[in-house]
């Protein structure tokens, strides 16, 4: 998010007013008043990612109110303009601030502004009065980067609806072996990797399909990152087999993952991606890099983890040849896997004890 020359000089002149209102919400408070930080969220049917995608869990209960809010929620992946500035005010005002960290920078993923990446992260973090983190892998991680909460806190991983997200009804693609790649792909390897991996699939299961959504940021244009890619395919000799789509809604993400029969996830070290637990949801079993919190979320029976080292300076992408035998065993073994999968989902990662969690959470900070 950006703000204008324009719109940031009306937000500090806004600030007295609207601390007015918040002191009032927080020190005659009725039921919790949640702020997200943004005074407008994106809607089921538009394209949101990352962790904005959390606070529309949280709207049917808890509907944002950004003028008279008596807590303040914030997303680490998803941080407003001037966020720790935002966090003090809040403080300020009496109103208390529970925050998701979901992943902090690192070397490999950000070389050259890192730091200050985690800066803002901890400046924020020490306004908390409560902090979620997403797996145990955020909170180690956040723990070594930004330095211990310094307020209660606790692990809730990413949920899904799993009344919404279900199996689908009957085989999406007979006779054939469809893989899905999907997420934001930040970069190029997640993308050449899968390529690769069905290049080798192939040769031993010749009705393996690949299936590429979502959004292709590793260049600055998303046409050029699609351009190359399909360069890719076609080196491997494989380019009627890859099809791309861009990047889709949260509507659109159930037929999506009802077009597959296996997610691979080739990302190194994901702090604990929602794509995963929505697949397994819908009875997806998971091929992945079992690094960061991907461990967490399959398990040993949702899928297959390649192993992985630990190393903060670069990225390990699994290797394709690895991955091409775990989709060739969960192919075998699809029914046991889908049905572990979508197990896993309901009892680990439903979406209604999430919420009641974070309804709990904000009733015992209120007076």
């Amino acid at each position: 998010m950006r703000l204008s020359p324009y719109n940031l000089l009306l937000c500090l002149a806004t600030l007295p007013r609207d601390y007015l209102r918040w002191r009032h919400a927080a020190t005659n408070p009725s039921t919790p008043r949640v702020f997200y930080g943004f005074t407008r969220l994106p809607n089921s049917d538009e394209q949101g990612f990352g962790g904005i995608i959390k606070a529309q869990d949280l709207q049917h209960p808890h509907p944002n109110s950004p003028r008279a809010p008596n807590l303040l929620y914030l997303i680490s992946s998803y941080l407003p303009v001037f966020a720790p500035r935002l966090a003090r005010f809040a403080r300020r005002a009496g109103a208390p601030l529970v925050l998701n960290q979901n992943g902090v920078g690192y070397p490999a993923w950000l070389p050259s502004g890192w730091k200050q990446h985690n800066q803002t992260m901890a400046d924020v973090m020490t306004q908390a009065s409560h902090v979620v983190y997403q797996s145990q892998f955020c909170k180690d991680t956040a723990d070594r980067y930004l330095g211990p909460a310094l307020c209660d806190s606790e692990v809730l991983y990413n949920p899904v609806d799993t009344t919404l997200f279900t199996p689908a009804a009957s085989d999406p693609s007979p006779g054939q072996f469809i893989i899905l790649l999907s997420g934001s792909h930040h970069s190029g390897y997640r993308v050449r990797t899968a390529i690769e991996t069905l290049a080798l699939l192939r040769q031993h299961l010749p009705e393996a399909r690949l299936l590429i959504a979502g959004r292709y940021v590793w260049r600055s244009d998303a046409s050029t990152c699609l351009t190359e890619a399909r360069a890719w395919a076609a080196q491997t000799g494989n380019a009627d087999a890859v099809s791309f789509t861009g990047a889709y809604s949260q509507i659109d993400a159930v037929p999506l993952l009802h077009s597959a029969h296996v997610l691979l996830h080739t990302k190194y070290a994901d702090p604990c991606p929602r794509l995963a637990v929505e697949a397994m949801a819908c009875g997806l079993p998971v091929v992945c890099s079992a690094s960061g919190g991907m461990p967490e979320l399959v398990g040993n029976d949702a899928g297959i983890g390649i192993p992985a080292p630990v190393d903060v300076e670069h990225d390990h992408p699994p290797a394709p040849a690895d991955l091409a035998g775990a989709l060739r065993q969960i192919a075998a073994n699809r029914p046991r896997y889908a049905a572990a999968a979508r197990h896993r989902a309901v009892s680990r990662f439903d979406v209604r004890p999430w919420i009641q969690r974070h309804t709990a959470i904000f009733t015992s900070l209120l007076p």
